[in-house]
Protein backbone atom coordinates (compact mmCIF):
# COMPACT_ATOMS: atom_id res chain seq x y z
CA UNK A 1 0.00 0.00 0.00
CA UNK A 2 1.43 3.35 -0.51
CA UNK A 3 2.26 5.99 1.89
CA UNK A 4 -1.00 6.89 3.40
CA UNK A 5 -1.81 10.83 4.29
CA UNK A 6 -2.12 11.44 8.53
CA UNK A 7 -6.00 11.38 7.99
CA UNK A 8 -6.00 7.78 6.18
CA UNK A 9 -3.52 6.47 8.87
CA UNK A 10 -5.82 7.12 11.43
CA UNK A 11 -8.76 5.80 9.41
CA UNK A 12 -6.52 2.42 8.76
CA UNK A 13 -5.95 2.13 12.35
CA UNK A 14 -9.24 2.92 13.43
CA UNK A 15 -10.88 0.32 11.08
CA UNK A 16 -8.20 -2.32 11.50
CA UNK A 17 -8.73 -2.65 14.96
CA UNK A 18 -10.64 -5.21 16.17
CA UNK A 19 -13.17 -5.00 18.79
CA UNK A 20 -17.00 -6.71 18.98
CA UNK A 21 -19.49 -5.61 21.23
CA UNK A 22 -18.45 -6.05 24.88
CA UNK A 23 -14.84 -6.04 23.88
CA UNK A 24 -13.69 -2.79 22.63
CA UNK A 25 -10.14 -2.13 24.29
CA UNK A 26 -8.39 -2.07 20.85
CA UNK A 27 -10.42 0.29 18.70
CA UNK A 28 -11.24 2.17 22.36
CA UNK A 29 -7.04 2.78 22.75
CA UNK A 30 -6.85 3.81 19.16
CA UNK A 31 -9.22 6.35 19.34
CA UNK A 32 -8.07 7.84 22.93
CA UNK A 33 -4.57 8.06 21.41
CA UNK A 34 -5.88 9.75 18.71
CA UNK A 35 -7.90 12.64 20.56
CA UNK A 36 -6.23 13.26 23.94
CA UNK A 37 -3.85 16.34 22.19
CA UNK A 38 -7.42 17.85 21.91
CA UNK A 39 -9.33 17.31 24.69
CA UNK A 40 -9.08 18.74 28.10
CA UNK A 41 -10.45 15.43 29.93
CA UNK A 42 -10.63 12.02 28.90
CA UNK A 43 -12.60 9.60 30.75
CA UNK A 44 -14.46 6.53 30.55
CA UNK A 45 -17.54 5.29 32.12
CA UNK A 46 -18.09 1.68 33.46
CA UNK A 47 -18.61 0.00 30.58
CA UNK A 48 -15.77 0.94 28.37
CA UNK A 49 -17.51 3.86 26.16
CA UNK A 50 -15.08 6.92 25.83
CA UNK A 51 -15.93 9.91 26.70
CA UNK A 52 -13.34 13.44 25.92
CA UNK A 53 -14.76 17.06 26.75
CA UNK A 54 -13.33 20.07 25.52
CA UNK A 55 -14.78 23.43 26.85
CA UNK A 56 -15.01 26.23 24.90
CA UNK A 57 -17.65 28.54 27.52
CA UNK A 58 -18.22 26.79 30.62
CA UNK A 59 -21.44 28.16 31.08
CA UNK A 60 -22.31 27.11 27.61
CA UNK A 61 -24.62 24.05 26.56
CA UNK A 62 -23.20 20.50 26.51
CA UNK A 63 -23.14 19.02 22.74
CA UNK A 64 -22.33 15.29 23.03
CA UNK A 65 -20.83 14.37 19.79
CA UNK A 66 -20.89 10.39 19.42
CA UNK A 67 -19.61 7.43 17.23
CA UNK A 68 -19.51 3.66 18.44
CA UNK A 69 -16.68 1.66 19.21
CA UNK A 70 -18.06 -1.99 18.47
CA UNK A 71 -18.08 -3.71 14.80
CA UNK A 72 -20.70 -6.78 14.27
CA UNK A 73 -18.82 -9.53 15.03
CA UNK A 74 -19.38 -13.29 16.41
CA UNK A 75 -18.02 -14.88 19.19
CA UNK A 76 -16.81 -18.65 19.88
CA UNK A 77 -19.64 -20.70 21.68
CA UNK A 78 -18.19 -24.02 21.45
CA UNK A 79 -15.40 -26.24 20.89
CA UNK A 80 -16.70 -29.69 19.09
CA UNK A 81 -14.09 -32.95 19.58
CA UNK A 82 -12.82 -32.38 15.51
CA UNK A 83 -11.34 -28.61 16.54
CA UNK A 84 -13.96 -26.46 14.33
CA UNK A 85 -15.73 -23.71 16.61
CA UNK A 86 -19.33 -23.54 16.94
CA UNK A 87 -20.32 -19.65 17.21
CA UNK A 88 -22.59 -17.03 17.91
CA UNK A 89 -23.34 -13.95 15.25
CA UNK A 90 -23.12 -10.42 17.57
CA UNK A 91 -24.51 -8.08 15.88
CA UNK A 92 -26.72 -7.85 12.81
CA UNK A 93 -25.43 -10.57 10.04
CA UNK A 94 -27.33 -11.40 7.07
CA UNK A 95 -25.92 -15.28 6.45
CA UNK A 96 -25.65 -15.01 2.88
CA UNK A 97 -22.37 -12.45 3.52
CA UNK A 98 -20.46 -15.19 5.93
CA UNK A 99 -19.45 -18.10 4.27
CA UNK A 100 -15.81 -18.54 3.14
CA UNK A 101 -15.20 -15.30 4.59
CA UNK A 102 -11.91 -15.46 6.72
CA UNK A 103 -11.94 -14.46 10.41
CA UNK A 104 -9.64 -13.38 13.19
CA UNK A 105 -10.46 -15.17 16.46
CA UNK A 106 -8.93 -13.39 19.26
CA UNK A 107 -7.94 -15.29 22.41
CA UNK A 108 -8.19 -14.15 26.21
CA UNK A 109 -3.78 -13.76 25.91
CA UNK A 110 -4.37 -11.25 22.82
CA UNK A 111 -3.30 -13.84 20.09
CA UNK A 112 -4.62 -13.41 17.05
CA UNK A 113 -5.51 -17.17 15.07
CA UNK A 114 -6.89 -17.37 11.64
CA UNK A 115 -10.05 -18.97 10.47
CA UNK A 116 -12.61 -19.42 7.52
CA UNK A 117 -15.94 -19.94 8.34
CA UNK A 118 -17.35 -23.19 6.49
CA UNK A 119 -20.68 -25.35 5.81
CA UNK A 120 -20.95 -28.63 4.23
CA UNK A 121 -20.27 -28.11 0.94
CA UNK A 122 -22.72 -28.05 -2.14
CA UNK A 123 -21.59 -30.76 -4.06
CA UNK A 124 -23.09 -33.36 -1.29
CA UNK A 125 -26.56 -31.11 -0.92
CA UNK A 126 -29.82 -32.18 -2.78
CA UNK A 127 -30.61 -30.15 -5.23
CA UNK A 128 -33.35 -28.18 -3.20
CA UNK A 129 -31.28 -27.93 -0.28
CA UNK A 130 -28.68 -25.92 -2.56
CA UNK A 131 -31.25 -23.15 -3.80
CA UNK A 132 -31.54 -21.89 -0.35
CA UNK A 133 -29.31 -19.97 1.98
CA UNK A 134 -27.17 -21.94 4.26
CA UNK A 135 -28.55 -21.33 8.07
CA UNK A 136 -25.85 -19.55 10.18
CA UNK A 137 -26.76 -22.00 12.54
CA UNK A 138 -25.25 -25.23 10.31
CA UNK A 139 -21.97 -22.98 9.65
CA UNK A 140 -18.55 -23.46 12.22
CA UNK A 141 -14.83 -21.90 11.85
CA UNK A 142 -12.20 -23.61 10.87
CA UNK A 143 -8.78 -22.80 12.43
CA UNK A 144 -6.79 -25.87 11.24
CA UNK A 145 -7.46 -27.41 14.53
CA UNK A 146 -6.90 -31.27 14.24
CA UNK A 147 -8.55 -31.82 17.79
CA UNK A 148 -10.02 -30.02 20.72
CA UNK A 149 -7.27 -30.54 22.74
CA UNK A 150 -5.03 -29.09 20.06
CA UNK A 151 -7.67 -25.76 19.76
CA UNK A 152 -7.40 -25.38 23.32
CA UNK A 153 -3.66 -25.81 23.52
CA UNK A 154 -3.89 -22.68 21.00
CA UNK A 155 -5.34 -20.31 23.91
CA UNK A 156 -9.46 -21.23 22.21
CA UNK A 157 -12.01 -20.52 24.69
CA UNK A 158 -15.17 -20.13 24.75
CA UNK A 159 -16.30 -16.58 24.75
CA UNK A 160 -13.50 -15.28 22.57
CA UNK A 161 -13.86 -12.75 20.01
CA UNK A 162 -13.91 -13.40 16.54
CA UNK A 163 -13.48 -10.41 14.01
CA UNK A 164 -13.58 -10.15 9.97
CA UNK A 165 -10.21 -10.74 8.51
CA UNK A 166 -10.27 -7.50 6.03
CA UNK A 167 -7.05 -4.97 6.03
CA UNK A 168 -8.02 -0.95 4.89
CA UNK A 169 -7.35 0.25 1.55
CA UNK A 170 -7.57 2.85 -0.68
CA UNK A 171 -9.32 1.89 -3.93
CA UNK A 172 -8.33 2.96 -7.16
CA UNK A 173 -10.37 6.09 -7.13
CA UNK A 174 -8.90 7.04 -4.31
CA UNK A 175 -12.11 8.89 -2.71
CA UNK A 176 -13.16 5.63 -2.40
CA UNK A 177 -12.31 3.64 0.87
CA UNK A 178 -12.41 0.42 1.55
CA UNK A 179 -12.63 -1.26 5.35
CA UNK A 180 -14.23 -3.56 7.41
CA UNK A 181 -15.79 -2.05 10.54
CA UNK A 182 -16.71 1.03 9.11
CA UNK A 183 -19.67 0.43 11.15
CA UNK A 184 -18.97 2.79 13.06
CA UNK A 185 -15.32 3.75 13.35
CA UNK A 186 -15.95 6.47 10.78
CA UNK A 187 -18.09 8.19 13.56
CA UNK A 188 -15.49 7.57 16.06
CA UNK A 189 -12.96 9.23 13.61
CA UNK A 190 -15.44 11.99 12.79
CA UNK A 191 -15.38 13.01 16.39
CA UNK A 192 -11.85 12.96 16.86
CA UNK A 193 -11.39 15.13 13.63
CA UNK A 194 -14.35 17.47 15.01
CA UNK A 195 -12.56 17.98 18.34
CA UNK A 196 -9.47 18.67 16.39
CA UNK A 197 -10.97 21.54 14.15
CA UNK A 198 -11.91 23.06 17.41
CA UNK A 199 -8.73 22.85 19.42
CA UNK A 200 -8.00 26.63 18.76
CA UNK A 201 -11.28 27.70 18.09
CA UNK A 202 -13.59 29.36 20.77
CA UNK A 203 -17.31 27.62 20.90
CA UNK A 204 -19.93 28.88 22.90
CA UNK A 205 -20.25 25.59 24.52
CA UNK A 206 -18.85 22.44 25.78
CA UNK A 207 -17.83 19.48 23.47
CA UNK A 208 -17.93 15.53 24.17
CA UNK A 209 -16.66 13.29 21.63
CA UNK A 210 -17.71 10.06 22.51
CA UNK A 211 -16.85 6.61 21.35
CA UNK A 212 -19.74 4.06 22.45
CA UNK A 213 -19.68 1.01 23.55
CA UNK A 214 -22.33 -2.20 22.29
CA UNK A 215 -24.11 0.07 19.61
CA UNK A 216 -24.72 -2.85 17.80
CA UNK A 217 -26.90 -5.38 20.51
CA UNK A 218 -28.85 -2.39 21.00
CA UNK A 219 -27.36 1.08 21.85
CA UNK A 220 -26.54 0.17 25.42
CA UNK A 221 -23.25 2.63 25.95
CA UNK A 222 -25.18 5.17 24.71
CA UNK A 223 -27.76 5.19 27.55
CA UNK A 224 -24.60 4.93 30.19
CA UNK A 225 -22.71 7.77 28.41
CA UNK A 226 -25.58 9.80 28.29
CA UNK A 227 -26.79 9.52 31.46
CA UNK A 228 -23.51 10.58 32.51
CA UNK A 229 -22.82 13.34 30.52
CA UNK A 230 -26.59 15.14 30.65
CA UNK A 231 -26.18 16.48 27.25
CA UNK A 232 -28.26 19.35 26.03
CA UNK A 233 -28.13 18.44 22.35
CA UNK A 234 -26.92 15.00 21.15
CA UNK A 235 -25.97 14.23 17.74
CA UNK A 236 -24.93 10.33 16.34
CA UNK A 237 -22.52 9.55 13.89
CA UNK A 238 -23.16 6.45 12.05
CA UNK A 239 -22.93 4.96 8.40
CA UNK A 240 -25.73 5.05 6.68
CA UNK A 241 -26.82 2.86 3.73
CA UNK A 242 -26.22 4.00 0.25
CA UNK A 243 -28.88 3.32 -2.48
CA UNK A 244 -26.14 3.45 -5.33
CA UNK A 245 -25.18 -0.04 -6.33
CA UNK A 246 -27.10 -2.15 -8.93
CA UNK A 247 -30.82 -3.34 -8.00
CA UNK A 248 -31.36 -1.13 -5.05
CA UNK A 249 -34.45 1.31 -6.32
CA UNK A 250 -35.46 5.43 -5.34
CA UNK A 251 -38.27 3.84 -3.59
CA UNK A 252 -35.50 1.77 -0.98
CA UNK A 253 -32.88 4.53 -0.49
CA UNK A 254 -32.11 7.63 -2.82
CA UNK A 255 -28.17 8.16 -0.66
CA UNK A 256 -25.21 7.98 -2.78
CA UNK A 257 -21.89 8.25 -1.34
CA UNK A 258 -20.33 11.56 -2.21
CA UNK A 259 -23.42 13.02 -1.83
CA UNK A 260 -22.78 14.63 1.54
CA UNK A 261 -23.86 13.85 4.83
CA UNK A 262 -27.20 12.16 5.66
CA UNK A 263 -29.47 14.10 7.46
CA UNK A 264 -31.42 10.97 9.34
CA UNK A 265 -35.16 11.70 9.51
CA UNK A 266 -36.76 9.10 11.11
CA UNK A 267 -35.83 5.18 11.65
CA UNK A 268 -36.89 2.68 14.01
CA UNK A 269 -35.04 4.10 16.91
CA UNK A 270 -36.05 7.84 16.48
CA UNK A 271 -38.01 10.52 14.90
CA UNK A 272 -35.42 13.14 14.28
CA UNK A 273 -36.02 16.57 16.75
CA UNK A 274 -37.56 19.22 13.99
CA UNK A 275 -35.92 21.81 15.73
CA UNK A 276 -32.62 20.49 15.58
CA UNK A 277 -33.10 18.74 12.05
CA UNK A 278 -34.36 22.52 10.99
CA UNK A 279 -30.95 24.50 12.57
CA UNK A 280 -28.63 21.72 10.94
CA UNK A 281 -30.50 22.03 7.20
CA UNK A 282 -30.20 25.85 7.64
CA UNK A 283 -26.33 25.86 9.02
CA UNK A 284 -25.62 23.49 6.07
CA UNK A 285 -26.55 25.70 3.57
CA UNK A 286 -25.11 28.77 4.75
CA UNK A 287 -22.09 27.29 4.78
CA UNK A 288 -22.47 25.29 1.17
CA UNK A 289 -22.27 22.06 2.41
CA UNK A 290 -23.93 19.14 0.61
CA UNK A 291 -26.44 16.97 2.29
CA UNK A 292 -28.84 14.56 1.86
CA UNK A 293 -32.10 13.40 3.82
CA UNK A 294 -32.55 9.99 4.72
CA UNK A 295 -35.00 7.89 6.33
CA UNK A 296 -34.91 3.95 7.51
CA UNK A 297 -38.14 1.92 8.51
CA UNK A 298 -35.89 -0.46 10.24
CA UNK A 299 -32.46 -0.06 12.46
CA UNK A 300 -31.48 2.98 14.20
CA UNK A 301 -28.40 4.71 16.06
CA UNK A 302 -26.95 5.88 19.33
CA UNK A 303 -29.54 8.46 18.73
CA UNK A 304 -32.05 6.48 19.88
CA UNK A 305 -30.76 6.53 23.45
CA UNK A 306 -29.45 9.67 23.65
CA UNK A 307 -32.78 11.42 22.57
CA UNK A 308 -34.66 9.10 25.84
CA UNK A 309 -31.98 10.13 28.69
CA UNK A 310 -33.23 11.52 31.68
CA UNK A 311 -35.56 14.37 30.39
CA UNK A 312 -35.13 13.83 26.73
CA UNK A 313 -32.17 15.15 24.84
CA UNK A 314 -32.97 16.90 21.57
CA UNK A 315 -30.78 14.74 18.71
CA UNK A 316 -30.34 13.68 15.40
CA UNK A 317 -28.21 10.97 13.63
CA UNK A 318 -26.22 12.19 10.71
CA UNK A 319 -24.91 9.17 8.55
CA UNK A 320 -21.97 8.44 6.11
CA UNK A 321 -23.54 6.43 3.10
CA UNK A 322 -21.95 3.46 2.94
CA UNK A 323 -21.90 0.27 0.74
CA UNK A 324 -22.07 -3.16 1.90
CA UNK A 325 -22.66 -2.57 5.60
CA UNK A 326 -22.91 -5.53 7.85
CA UNK A 327 -20.83 -7.41 6.07
CA UNK A 328 -16.71 -7.84 5.98
CA UNK A 329 -16.13 -5.32 3.81
CA UNK A 330 -17.87 -1.75 2.96
CA UNK A 331 -16.94 1.46 0.95
CA UNK A 332 -17.68 4.99 1.15
CA UNK A 333 -16.65 7.94 0.17
CA UNK A 334 -13.85 10.50 1.97
CA UNK A 335 -15.47 14.01 1.01
CA UNK A 336 -18.73 12.40 2.66
CA UNK A 337 -16.21 12.04 6.03
CA UNK A 338 -15.00 15.34 5.36
CA UNK A 339 -18.09 17.51 4.80
CA UNK A 340 -19.93 15.81 7.86
CA UNK A 341 -16.66 16.98 9.65
CA UNK A 342 -16.95 20.59 8.25
CA UNK A 343 -21.03 20.69 9.00
CA UNK A 344 -20.28 19.85 12.96
CA UNK A 345 -17.70 22.06 13.28
CA UNK A 346 -19.91 24.39 11.99
CA UNK A 347 -22.95 23.09 13.78
CA UNK A 348 -21.21 23.90 16.94
CA UNK A 349 -19.34 27.17 16.75
CA UNK A 350 -23.34 28.45 16.74
CA UNK A 351 -24.96 26.45 19.43
CA UNK A 352 -24.95 28.72 22.68
CA UNK A 353 -27.33 28.66 24.97
CA UNK A 354 -29.46 31.31 23.51
CA UNK A 355 -29.76 28.74 20.20
CA UNK A 356 -30.31 25.74 22.19
CA UNK A 357 -33.14 26.53 24.15
CA UNK A 358 -34.63 28.07 20.72
CA UNK A 359 -34.30 24.92 19.14
CA UNK A 360 -35.77 23.13 22.75
CA UNK A 361 -38.73 25.59 23.40
CA UNK A 362 -39.89 26.69 20.47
Amino acid sequence: MAQLDPTLQMLKELTDANGIPGNERAPREVMKRYIAPFADEIETDNLGSLIAKKVGDEKGPKIMIAGHLDEIGFMVTQIDEKGFLKFQTVGGWWGQVMLAQRVTITTRKGEEIIGVIGSKPPHILSPEARKKPVDVKEMFIDIGAVSKEEAVKWGVAPGDMVTPYFEFNVMKNEKHLLAKAWDNRIGCAIAIDVMRALKDENHPNIVYGVGNVQEEVGLRGAKTTTFKIRPDIGFAVDVGVAGDTPGVTPKESTSKIGAGPQIVIYDASMVSHKGLRDFVVDIAEENNIPYQFESLSGGGTDAGSIHLTANGVPSLAIGVATRYIHSHAGILHRDDYENTVKLLVEIIKKLDQKTVNKIIFD
